[in-house]
């Protein structure tokens, strides 16, 4: 499995704001399917939101492989990864069930969206797995520490655009 939340984020003291999205690909490695049985959030920290700016950032475009999307309300005293449907361009994706199978030879890409409104939320996923007899849990987390989310309400947003032909940071107004 491989999964990706933007170091680069952390790495220059940023924090995710509002909204963090993690992309799980998981994946068997023989011939036997993978049962995923279970994604779960576990929160292990609520703080008063973080102060500072808001900057919007657009990551362009996805890669080849369609997502199964599941949502999570960090705000909730037991947030939970609720499936949820989604699109590829135009083709509806269904929301999945768990258990869910994987192999070889049918990867899928989980893309989960941790939302707050109200906290500074450090949290990680675990997710369930079974196959051929074994099974297991794999902690998805932000290289070795919990991803951290945190609201944006009343702060100074911008976006990077232009308004007068020169690119530059422009205030959002709502």
């Amino acid at each position: 499995m491989a999964q990706d939340a933007g170091p680069w984020a952390s790495a220059q003291g940023a924090v995710h704001g509002r909204e963090t999205n993690v992309e799980i690909a998981v994946q068997g490695r023989g011939s036997a399917a993978v049962a995923l049985t279970a994604l779960r959030v576990r929160v292990v920290g609520r703080a008063t939101p973080a102060p500072g700016t808001v900057y919007a950032m657009e990551l362009g475009c996805g890669g080849s492989l369609s997502k199964r999307y599941f949502a999570v309300d960090l705000d909730q005293d037991s947030p939970r990864a609720r499936s949820v449907a989604g699109a590829d361009v135009d083709t509806p994706i269904p929301a999945v069930r768990l258990p869910y199978r994987v192999s070889s030879k049918s990867p899928e890409v989980l893309l989960v969206t941790a939302r707050t409104e109200n906290c500074d939320c450090s949290w990680y996923l675990e997710l369930g797995w079974s196959s051929e007899g074994r099974s297991g849990t794999v902690r998805i987390d932000d290289h070795g520490r919990p991803f951290r989310t945190t609201s944006i309400k009343g702060l100074p947003r911008f976006w990077y655009g232009s308004d007068d032909g020169d690119r530059h940071w422009i205030p959002i107004t709502d």
